[in-house]
């Protein structure tokens, strides 16, 4: 028997190759298994969405906003799915939605590398081995120079 992470790969083979009805089986049969699969669900809609059967995506759509309603791409796949399903009022609220979200997934991100040292980008050292090195006194010659003509 194939792994759950199997199945949902197998799926999203199906998905990759435009054989959205496979696809859309598979994926049910992962959320059978793991009703809490979150990218199965995303994927489900996504699916749907393209056999163009919008209100089923839309429906799909919410669940997975159900699982994590703050996630950027649930809001985009919802105000995809609206703007083709003819409702431009919804979708836009869901592109807002979108855009709030990627707010603060860029807030957060700022906060954990403030918190996080090791998510800090490298100091230069103070002393690095080209600051420290002995100049020459006298460049070396430049034989492509021509020497001016007197």
């Amino acid at each position: 028997m194939p792994t759950l992470q199997e199945q949902y790969d197998d799926a999203m083979f199906d998905f990759s190759t435009g054989d959205y009805a496979a696809a859309i089986a598979k994926l049910k049969a992962v959320l059978a298994s793991d009703p809490a699969h979150f990218d199965a669900q995303l994927a489900l809609g996504m699916a749907h969405y393209r056999l163009g059967d919008f209100a089923t995506a839309i429906a799909e759509g919410h669940k997975a906003e159900k699982m994590k309603p703050g996630e950027q791409l649930v809001h985009t796949n919802l105000s995809l799915f609206y703007m083709k399903a003819g409702d431009k009022k919804t979708a836009e609220h869901h592109g807002l939605q979108a855009r709030i979200s990627s707010w603060r997934q860029d807030a957060k991100a700022g906060e954990t590398t403030a918190e996080n040292p090791e998510l800090q980008m490298a100091k230069p050292a103070l002393e690095s081995s080209i600051l420290t090195a002995k100049k020459p006194e006298k460049f070396p010659d430049m034989p492509w120079k021509k020497k001016a003509a007197h």
